[in-house]
C-alpha cells in the first residue's frame, strides 16, 4: 500500500507545520484542486521563503508514484477517502498528477495535521 518512506512523510509534515506557522504566510481556506493554477498564484508571494523551497525540494525528491501516495494520505487525513478506498484514491491522484504537486500540497493550511491523520489511519490498517 504505502511505499513512501515514513521519514520522508514526517519531514514533509515538519516543513508544512513550519511554513504554515509563519505569520506572513497567507493562504486561502478554500482547498485547491489538484492540477489547478490557483496554488501557484497563491504561493507566488512566498517564493523567497526558504521553508517553501525546502518543502518543494523534498516533494520533488519523491518519484511521481510516491508524490501521489502523499496526496492520498492528505485526502484520507481530511476525510475525502477511507483507507479501504486507497486504490480508488490513488487512481484519481495518478490521473490528476502534475509536476506542481508540492504547491498543491503546501496550499492546504492544515496539511501537517491531515498528513499525520492519514499516516496514522494507514498505519493502523496495516497493523
Amino acid at each position: 500500500m504505502l511505499e513512501v518512506n515514513h521519514g520522508s512523510i514526517l519531514r514533509l509534515i515538519d516543513l508544512a507545520r513550519e511554513f504554515h506557522a509563519d505569520q506572513s504566510v497567507q493562504i486561502s481556506d478554500d482547498p485547491p484542486v489538484l492540477g489547478d493554477e490557483w496554488q501557484a498564484e497563491n504561493l507566488e508571494a512566498h517564493a523567497e521563503n526558504p521553508v517553501l523551497a525546502e518543502f518543494r525540494s523534498a516533494v520533488e525528491e519523491l518519484n511521481p508514484d510516491e508524490q501521489q501516495q502523499v496526496v492520498v494520505l492528505l485526502w484520507i487525513g481530511r476525510g475525502d477517502y477511507e483507507v479501504d478506498e486507497w486504490s480508488e484514491a490513488l487512481d484519481y491522484a495518478a490521473d490528476a498528477w502534475t509536476p506542481e504537486t508540492a504547491d498543491y500540497l503546501i496550499a492546504h493550511p492544515m496539511l501537517a495535521d491531515h498528513l499525520e491523520a492519514g499516516l496514522e489511519a494507514v498505519s493502523n490498517e496495516l497493523d
